[in-house]
């Protein structure tokens, strides 16, 4: 009898477990692509439990959240960041910082990020970043839910190089040179490492990059064979691969041997977006990033020389890219490249993927609904029962005017308020 009143008692406490009731002007449901008005959505804990047509009233100790005069729709994710550090013209800041600076460093980076609206990231390549994701996931610190690839791996002199311009003394320095790899053996091995460390998935340099010290921003740099290794190792220990490309032959290295995503794709050509199709490969754009270093390439000084020719042959043509993968029909997740431009201006690439010709309401699908199906993770992306309770808010129609996007009035992380303007 004793044991039936607890059971009985525990359920009536239960029934009435504090509600949180968001009253939603409009909502913007990522799924179907349309415009809900005069929603509500029910959380309970961390978790949404019901979205009701109307203004569900409150019963009991409910909390009620008026965003009646607001435009919600589920936290944005960005699948390209870089947590760890920010833009910044002196080359030598990396040689006078420990990871602690570094580490304490991205704490206001994830809570500009987070207040931003950007509830999930996916963090592809840092010092620190498996420790800032463990900080958050712990409730030491705000920022959003991250998923990291750890440190990147290059081949030797590749953009993840990190003894790149180095005098030849220092290139050879054992602890400089743990992400480099070469040949089958070695990136398979690699894989493994970031397995231990805690990654949750893969990320490598097919060729060239911009802000490296190389003097090709846009070639191959691992072959099929080892990016094959890198893809079917991950599989094995459950990770994807997400692969930085800006030039053709390596973009089609990569999407054969079976990446996950395409990073930048500047230089894609036809047979690289008909590849892609056929692999069902996304393409993560990073626009803001290329007109971003392009802008910092003109000002005198603020790059070496051989950094600012490709910065600026990149920013000229990297939206083209991405118009051409978007009307081509390659899929697309939305991913920014922060750190590489200040932290908080990420809402900037919904404007110009609008730009390019993508509608609005497409551009925050990208960040929503396709986003999390890159990620691999089905309790987020949407606003649905059974979801995380991740939901953002901005004042006025953003599918309108995109600039409003960078202006965020309202944020919940799994059922927690970080910001109600």
């Amino acid at each position: 009898m004793k044991k039936l009143l607890l059971i009985a008692l525990l359920f009536a406490q239960a029934s009435f477990a504090q509600r949180t009731i968001l009253h939603c002007g409009k909502l913007i449901d990522t799924k179907q692509m349309q415009v809900l008005t005069e929603m509500s959505i029910i959380i309970e804990g961390n978790k949404i439990t019901d979205v009701q047509k109307g203004y569900t009233a409150a019963t009991g100790s409910d909390k009620v959240i008026d965003l009646k005069n607001r435009t919600v729709m589920p936290g944005l994710i960005d699948c390209h960041v870089h947590m760890d550090h920010e833009t910044n013209p002196d080359r030598t800041l990396r040689f006078s910082q420990n990871e602690a600076d570094i580490a304490f460093g991205s704490i206001q980076y994830a809570k500009t990020t987070l207040m931003s609206g950007f509830t999930t990231v996916r963090d592809v390549g840092g010092s620190v970043n498996i420790a800032i994701r463990n900080a958050i996931n712990k409730g030491l610190i705000p920022g959003p839910r991250i998923f990291t690839s750890g440190k990147a791996l290059s081949s030797t002199g590749g953009h993840g190089d990190p003894t790149n311009g180095l005098r030849e003394d220092l290139m050879h320095i054992p602890e400089l040179n743990g992400d480099v790899v070469n040949g089958v053996d070695e990136c398979r091995k690699a894989v493994r490492q970031r397995y231990k460390d805690g990654a949750d998935l893969i990320k490598i340099a097919s060729t060239g990059g911009v802000l490296s010290l190389e003097k090709d921003g846009s070639g191959a740099q691992f072959s099929e064979e080892e990016i094959r290794a890198i893809v079917l190792t991950a599989k094995d220990y459950g990770m994807k691969v997400a692969a930085h490309a800006h030039g053709a032959e390596g973009i089609k290295r990569a999407v054969r041997a079976g990446v996950a995503s395409i990073e930048h794709g500047t230089y894609v050509d036809d047979e690289a977006i008909d590849l892609m199709k056929k692999m069902g490969t996304y393409h993560v754009p990073t626009i803001i990033a290329g007109k971003s270093v392009a802008d910092s390439a003109k000002k005198p000084g603020y790059f070496p020389e051989v950094i600012a020719g490709k910065a600026i042959a990149v920013g000229s043509v990297i939206q083209d890219a991405f118009a051409k993968t978007y009307k081509a029909g390659v899929k697309i997740a939305f991913g920014t490249d922060a750190g590489v431009y200040a932290h908080g201006k990420n809402w900037m690439e919904f404007v110009y993927m609008h730009e390019a010709g993508m509608p609005a309401i497409e551009c925050i699908k990208a960040a929503t609904v396709s986003a999390a199906d890159l990620l691999g993770n089905t309790s987020i992306g949407s606003i649905e029962k059974g979801k995380l309770a991740d939901v953002v808010a901005v004042e006025g129609d953003p599918l309108q005017d995109l600039k409003l996007m960078g202006k965020m009035k309202f944020v919940m992380k799994a059922g927690t308020i970080y910001k109600n303007e």
